[in-house]
């Protein structure tokens, strides 16, 4: 994902003293009980779902976002990752006894879910309630007190959280703090208890450096360039359609977006010839193209456009005054030129040629590990390989997106796309600290085994034993 930046900014709240606060609250222990946890969780479903209307009013102001778009992407994934935690956090906090070896019996072990403390969770612009809310999730149900920070790219989205996030819920717990890149350093300088960040590769290492003095555990969910693979026996229809669906969502700023394509050559034209159509199809009500966010973006776009030498198979326009351009899929770009070197985060889509599977998997092994690999095909020993072969952060075979949207498996980075996972259950021990306890009876004492002196005797039982 992109985050921007901005250089200074003077915050307006007293950042050390709301942090001791919240610390304070996290003391006398109210978040830790399963009751809180799930009061909190219930009315985040609330606060989504009840201001539905406006959120989709904010996301249209910063992202010209359709209201099934902010429906789809910020308000259902996030009330529903609320809703599966309020039901599941009190079976998720109970102990998980384990098995012990002969050798530490007589006793009991277990996993004793800790919360971390204070978390700070730095969001991002592109969607900005699920990417800020979403991981929120996981934190209130492993019972911290938290600081969210919006991103101050989209403005609407992050004054609207800091209205409505103080209205429904425990405000001496959680916290939303808004502001630019300056204000992320002095809260990350307070030396949180953990600290996750939604952002792009770059910033992301920044981060994880201002929070190294202060050996914070931190989560990094990040992004990358998200390959699609489409095998020649892929259903090109289907393919075609759902490649420019999730490409277009968002106007293509989404971390997860499919970032450029690899199709065997026997089918590449009539893939490029059907997301033509798609795209035809999805944008007839929108000749002038999709919104991006800031001029800065725009002219990033725009810049590695004019430099490609690929084919501009579909659209290629833009409009500098709205700051929108055209659904551009663009065929074989060199693999060096700035859409093939950096994440794109807009509504282009570099499409390029190999000559066989082998060639596909190599391409992408030859490149940072990205969030998300895509596949197209019918064929289960192909789908075999490529999950086997294909490091990822995670992969999802015959359609795109929807890893994100479920609570039942992780969503995460690998390598430069992040580190560490949430959703569901993940979440939870995402934001919580697997402490291990270990009991044991004070009789029977094995002080003829373990104690000095050591005889040769009791070495040859503690062999035994041990």
């Amino acid at each position: 994902m992109t985050i921007d930046s901005a250089a200074t900014s003077t915050p307006t709240v007293d950042i050390p003293a709301l942090v001791s606060d919240l610390r304070k609250t996290y003391a006398s222990g109210r978040t830790r009980s399963v009751e809180w946890r799930r009061a909190q969780l219930r009315a985040l479903e609330r606060l989504m779902t009840e201001n539905e209307g406006r959120i989709a009013d904010a996301l249209a102001a910063d992202l010209d976002r359709s209201p099934f778009e902010a429906w789809l992407a910020d308000v259902a994934s996030t009330a529903g990752e609320a809703r599966d935690a309020a039901k599941n956090v009190g079976k998720w906090t109970k102990r998980k006894h384990r098995m012990l070896e002969f050798s530490q019996l007589p006793g009991r072990g277990w996993v004793e879910y800790e919360p971390y403390g204070t978390v700070l969770i730095i969001g991002a612009w592109n969607f900005p309630f699920a990417l800020t809310l979403g991981p929120a999730v996981g934190a209130i149900a492993a019972g911290n007190t938290v600081v969210l920070k919006p991103s101050e790219v989209a403005p609407e989205s992050s004054a609207l959280m800091a209205e409505l996030v103080p209205r429904y819920l425990d405000s001496s717990a959680i916290a939303v703090i808004e502001g630019d890149g300056a204000v992320s350093q002095e809260l990350i300088a307070q030396g949180f208890d953990k600290l996750c960040f939604t952002g792009g590769t770059e910033i992301g290492r920044k981060v994880y450096e201002s929070a190294a003095p202060h050996l914070t555990p931190v989560t990094l969910e990040l992004g990358g360039k998200s390959p699609v693979i489409v095998a020649a026996d892929a259903d090109i229809d289907v393919a075609a359609k759902r490649i420019a669906w999730t490409k277009l969502i968002n106007s293509g700023q989404t971390c997860i977006a499919p970032d450029y394509v690899l199709a065997e050559a026997g089918i590449r034209d009539r893939l490029v010839d059907k997301i033509g159509e798609a795209v035809a199809g999805f944008e007839a009500g929108n000749p002038d193209g999709k919104r991006v966010v800031n001029q800065r973006h725009f002219d990033r776009l725009t810049t590695a456009l004019a430099a490609t030498t690929g084919t501009v198979a579909v659209g290629g326009g833009s409009s500098a005054a709205q700051l929108k351009i055209q659904p551009t899929v663009v065929v074989d770009p060199d693999v060096d030129e700035p859409l093939m070197r950096n994440e794109i985060f807009g509504p282009v889509l570099p499409v390029v040629t190999v000559q066989s599977l082998d060639e596909a998997i190599a391409f992408v092994n030859s490149r940072p590990k990205p969030l998300a690999a895509y596949l197209f095909t019918k064929s289960k020993a192909i789908r075999e390989r490529v999950i086997k072969e294909v490091p990822a952060g995670g992969m999802l075979v015959n359609h795109l997106l929807f890893q994100f949207g479920t609570t039942k498996l992780p969503f995460g980075g690998v390598g430069p796309s992040g580190m560490g996972a949430y959703h569901g259950r993940f979440g939870f021990e995402e934001f919580s600290h697997r402490k291990a306890v270990l009991t044991k009876p004070t009789r029977p004492d094995l002080s003829a085994v373990i104690y000095p002196p050591y005889t040769e005797k009791a070495w040859k039982l503690a062999r035994r034993i041990f």
